[in-house]
């Protein structure tokens, strides 16, 4: 049994400490929680690689009802995307 993670929510969240299968659910619950917070400017930072994660994170971005709009941090060289979330 994998052992929880329990993560501080703020308006950056790297994905690299959890399993490619949980990315899905992990995202949907920070954005929740960040939502509860008052937060509206995210960065999920899911790293670069061959671009499986930041596809995964797109798909669930583009399907949530929280997220006003998302797109690729130019900084991070596709490493990471930032979210607004609708207020």
């Amino acid at each position: 049994m994998d052992d929880p993670h329990i993560v501080p929510i703020g308006a950056e969240f790297d994905l690299h400490p959890f399993a490619p299968r949980d990315i899905p659910d992990v995202v949907d619950a920070y954005l929740h929680e960040a939502h509860a917070l008052g937060l509206r400017d995210l960065r999920i930072v899911h790293g670069r690689g061959v671009g499986v994660q930041r596809a995964r994170v797109h798909q669930v971005l583009a399907e949530h009802p929280l997220v006003e709009s998302h797109r690729d941090d130019p900084r991070s060289h596709l490493g990471a995307t930032l979210v607004t979330l609708k207020s």
